[in-house]
């Protein structure tokens, strides 16, 4: 008996089918897959920010921060809050390639009292979400992870955008020079921790095309066209997927969703966006 083989133009229409499904779906499993990393982001979040809480009762008010001699001057980095040691060119790491897991000081809060080296990873403080970004404000140009470069896949308020990629004039929650946290009207408001792309125009000139100066669009790496962050606020509750708002001629301090400033009477008018 005769066996029937499938035609050419019967394997083609099911080649279609198949590729018709797999065009349907698989939009809905990069939803569903962005939904996983954003939970997973946010719950790192509250965790950072029970353990924020945790530090600022058991140092007055000071929010976690790391002094270091840069260029001969004693200066606080934010930026080696927490996290493991970063991954920085020879030349550009200022510092952060020495401060891995163990120098950092919301680490003990987090992890708890365990010991551990300073190359061990932190892995509350790496998101899922992490897609790097330029990095040429530090001279390490394009990264593929925040986490790998500087040791941490989020960022601390210790200050607002602006245009000097080499300084910080605007100090938020950590005073210029260390110190305790100022206090904060609204704190429900204002983020302590944040995902990097918080910081996505900090450094860019004022002119500079939107949102261009980091290039970390991690919630839509495709298209560009969503800069979001995910945030825990002062008060413990935290946010995912908050729009970071942009503009070609300010640095925006103040939206309806969050704030960088500890007062609203800080933040100049033309800076608020409202």
């Amino acid at each position: 008996m005769r066996s029937r083989a499938f035609t050419l133009i019967e394997l083609l229409v099911v080649i279609a089918i198949v590729a018709l499904l797999i065009a349907i779906l698989l939009p809905a499993l990069g939803s569903a897959r962005l939904a996983a990393q954003l939970t997973v982001c946010g719950s790192n979040l509250r965790q950072l920010g029970v353990a924020t809480q945790l530090y600022l009762d058991d140092h007055r008010g000071a929010l976690p921060q790391v002094e270091i001699d840069l260029f001969g001057t004693p200066t606080i980095i934010g930026a080696l809050f927490g996290g493991s040691a970063g991954a920085l060119p020879d030349g550009a790491d200022f510092g952060l390639n020495t401060s891995g897991a163990a120098s950092r000081p919301l680490n003990a809060y987090v992890l708890g009292d365990v010991p551990f080296n300073e190359d061990a990873p932190v892995e509350p403080f790496r998101s899922p979400l992490d897609r790097g970004g330029d990095l040429s404000f530090v001279g390490a140009g394009l990264r593929d992870s925040v986490y790998d470069a500087l040791g941490a896949s989020y960022a601390i308020n210790d200050h607002a955008p602006d245009d000097d990629p080499f300084a910080d004039p605007f100090p938020t929650l950590i005073p210029d020079g260390g110190g305790r946290m100022p206090s904060v009207l609204r704190t429900a408001e204002t983020w302590v921790i944040a995902t990097h792309p918080i910081y996505n125009d900090d450094g860019a000139p004022l002119a500079s095309p939107l949102g261009a100066y980091r290039a970390m669009f991690w919630h839509d790496p495709a298209s560009r066209q969503r800069l979001e962050t995910n945030l825990v606020f002062l008060d413990g509750h935290a946010r995912t997927g908050v729009e970071v708002a942009r503009d070609t001629d300010l640095h925006i301090w103040e939206t309806p969703d969050y704030r960088f400033t500890a007062s609203p009477g800080e933040v100049p008018d033309e800076r608020r966006r409202r």
